[in-house]
């Protein structure tokens, strides 16, 4: 079986990241977007960032233009506005595509391990949401209307497993 520990991804700056530094971490893994109605979900990403960051939880936002053109910056001005108008500190990546024949392989994987509604594979919107167990399987897909917030039961569930 997969794990997602065995993607690797590159960071906002550039920089290969291999996933397996996560191995026994909680994942909750993130497509997001400047200019989204969800985007100021990046709060409550933040804040479950912090309040778990220091119990093996980790926040990994990947930034996708494939729903209406919604993050069309480069990788500065991402950083930049995450940073000032979110106080973002969890890891950002570079912007991938999550659907399609470029979709980033992590994304083909969670896609297919955490299906949607109906069964369906595809990610409908921004800011959906796939959280990881400790050993790498994905636990569960959450829609882009579900707040951050709505995840800290499955969250704390996860860490006590």
């Amino acid at each position: 079986m997969s794990t997602a520990y065995e993607f690797s991804a590159d960071s906002l700056a550039g920089q290969p990241v291999d996933l397996a530094q996560y191995r026994g971490k909680v994942l909750l893994i993130v497509n997001t977007a400047s200019n989204c109605g969800f985007t100021p979900q990046y709060e409550g990403l933040e804040k479950v960032y912090r309040r778990f960051k220091d119990k093996g939880v980790e926040v990994l936002g990947f930034p996708c233009n494939q729903f209406g053109g919604q993050e069309p910056g480069g990788a500065d001005e991402i950083g930049a506005f995450c940073q000032k108008n979110y106080g973002v500190t969890f890891p950002m990546f570079a912007k991938i595509e999550v659907n399609g024949d470029n979709a980033h392989p992590l994304f083909q994987f969670l896609k297919s391990e955490g299906r949607g509604i109906l069964g369906s594979e595809k990610i409908k919107w921004n800011f959906t949401k796939f959280l990881v167990k400790k050993d790498g399987s994905v636990f569960k897909r959450y829609a882009p209307l579900t707040p951050p917030q709505d995840l800290l039961a499955d969250i704390e569930k996860l860490l006590a497993e």
